[in-house]
């Protein structure tokens, strides 16, 4: 069975439907749904939780009869190295951090991602309607969805990757300091896909420099 089945049986043996335990982990019921369909899966903190809801182990979860590899690593990165100043474009940026993970995984096919949309948690959600109605009593324009376009802009020095070696497959985090690279346990097939609270779009290879 892979990880989306034994979730979904997991669920169902448990009692949940998809809104009841999406509430329970403070995510969206699409996001229950992307998983148990095998477009999409849980960060780190969920997939714990999910196996202390559902009475079950981690390691039930993801063993499907292969080795497990669920890894997290970090390493720092020196732009500066690259030519950074600290006055260039987040365009040059980009291209920065596009040679840094080329360097990385020289033999690797390399594809770029975007982030589509930062979702709340419950709370930040319930935050955000607060405000919205704040502002349509006193007559202002509503600002729904304030945390969302908040966080959407915070993420803006972020560069997320999908990196494909061999049997491998990593999701790669590029900020201005560090690269956070994790091992995919089931691979990312999907153009679309969601990763914890952020949905992810595919935008196409990352190509090798020019010689």
């Amino acid at each position: 069975m892979t990880f989306s089945e034994k979730l979904k049986k997991a669920r169902t043996d448990a009692g949940y439907t998809q809104e009841e335990l999406a509430d329970l982990l403070a995510v969206s019921r699409a996001a229950v749904a992307k998983w148990e369909s095998g477009r999409g899966m849980p960060d780190v903190e969920n997939l714990k939780a999910l196996a202390v809801l559902l009475d079950v182990s981690v390691d039930y979860l993801l063993d499907d009869g292969s080795e497990l590899d669920f890894t997290v690593t970090r390493k720092p990165i020196d732009l500066t190295r690259y030519g950074d100043t600290g006055k260039l474009s987040r365009l040059k940026k980009v291209k920065i951090k596009e040679r840094i993970i080329r360097d990385e995984y020289p033999e690797a096919e390399i594809v770029g991602l975007t982030v589509t949309k930062i979702r709340n948690t419950k709370q930040e959600a319930a935050a955000d309607a607060a405000i919205g109605l704040t502002a349509l009593i006193l007559g202002h324009i509503p600002l729904f969805g304030t945390q969302e376009f908040g966080k959407t802009l915070n993420s803006f020095g972020e560069q997320y990757y999908l990196v494909n070696e061999e049997k491998k497959q990593y999701f790669v985090l590029l900020t201005d300091e560090y690269m956070m690279i994790r091992t995919m346990v089931n691979p990312i097939t999907d153009k679309k896909f969601s990763i914890g609270d952020r949905d992810f779009m595919r935008v196409g290879i990352v190509k090798p420099p020019a010689e």
